[in-house]
């Protein structure tokens, strides 16, 4: 194994890859310029043999990890992700409880991009989330207007980071106008953004029902993306915790997988661009979104075995947003181990 850029890079027994002066080369691939990085971070642990062969290999794999912190610089999430042993993970692209957030320097993109490389991580392991005051479904034109420029911005910041998905959730129609207005004016929304931006998805998320929250239901999140003109740039991300919240019995293999197959019916998998993996606080159809480390709450752990063994669930970020951090790193051991059953 060898270090780079605060990750390991892995040899697989071959002597043709390595570190030549201050170039990183693998077999195949054009070698990278790795600059001494400007914020060092200590080198985790090296990743598995088993990792660098899915990697290396190019055969598909699940992209298990969880919401990992941007705290100290965008360009420390892959690090953090790394120090998991993930093999994918989420984020935020700035503050997610602002408005506005300082532009990214061109160090902290470069930066973000060398860990990226040197850690393994591609764009398609990676599902961005964000922030939570945007509300695209809002019947005020003017707070709408400033969801609509902080949606802008992070799909920016999304663009300079080289990732091409941004999820989001759908937003609140506030009990101003009925469900369908709502869900049109999301779709607005959506076709705006997508209008003045390339190369990034963006992928709604399922909501637990809470207040007048849009996308509880398959029908609701079908609305939306029959309103959206462009359908390669739109995506969906299944919570586990927000649908049995929102009344989905998700609990065993054959409540799980009718639910998909409602879904493939209503949604179409082809538009699942990732999940969010947590167990739930609440009980069945509660309405409230209230996370809870896998295993401890009230939806168990039988769902995401079915989910680490269903092929269907590979090559898409699967995220953990369970709120005991100190044990990510054991949960995505355990989720890994339930693809090998």
């Amino acid at each position: 194994m060898l270090v780079a850029g605060g990750c390991w890079l892995g040899r697989m027994g071959d002597e043709s890859d390595g570190i030549d002066g201050k170039y990183v080369w693998k077999r195949g691939v054009t070698p990278y310029l790795i600059p001494h990085p400007p914020h060092p971070a200590p080198a985790p642990a090296p990743r598995t043999f088993e990792f660098w062969f899915w990697i290396v290999s190019g055969v598909s794999m699940y992209y298990i990890g969880a919401h990992v912190s941007v705290s100290g610089g965008v360009f420390n999430a892959p690090l953090r992700a790394r120090e998991l042993d993930a093999s994918g993970f989420a984020m935020f692209v700035k503050n997610q409880r602002q408005w506005v957030a300082k532009p990214y320097t061109a160090e902290e993109i470069e930066e973000f991009k060398l860990n990226m490389a040197s850690c393994g991580f591609t764009a398609g392991q990676v599902l961005p989330h964000a922030g939570y005051l945007i509300n695209l479904a809002n019947p005020d034109d003017e707070a709408h207007a400033k969801s609509m420029a902080s949606l802008m911005d992070e799909i920016q910041r999304c663009e300079q980071l080289g990732l091409t998905m941004l999820n989001l959730h759908p937003g609140s129609h506030l009990r101003k106008i009925t469900v369908a207005e709502g869900c049109d004016r999301v779709a607005s929304s959506i076709n705006t953004a997508l209008s003045q931006s390339s190369g990034v998805k963006i992928v709604i998320e399922n909501t637990a029902g809470t207040g007048g929250n849009l996308g509880s239901n398959f029908e609701e999140i079908k609305a939306i993306i029959d309103g959206v003109d462009d359908k390669s740039r739109v995506g969906v991300c299944i919570d586990t915790m927000h649908s049995f919240g929102a009344g989905y019995d998700i609990r065993t293999r054959d409540g799980f997988l009718s639910v998909m197959d409602h879904f493939d019916g209503v949604v179409g998998m082809d538009y699942l661009s990732g999940m969010h993996l947590n167990d739930s606080m609440v009980e069945l159809n509660a309405r409230r979104d209230r996370h809870e480390s896998l295993g401890k709450g009230f939806l168990g752990i039988e769902v995401f075995k079915v989910i680490m063994q269903d092929e269907r669930f590979k090559n898409i970020p699967l995220a953990l947003e369970t709120p005991n951090e100190a044990i990510w790193k054991q949960e995505i051991a355990l989720l890994r181990e339930f693809s090998r059953s």
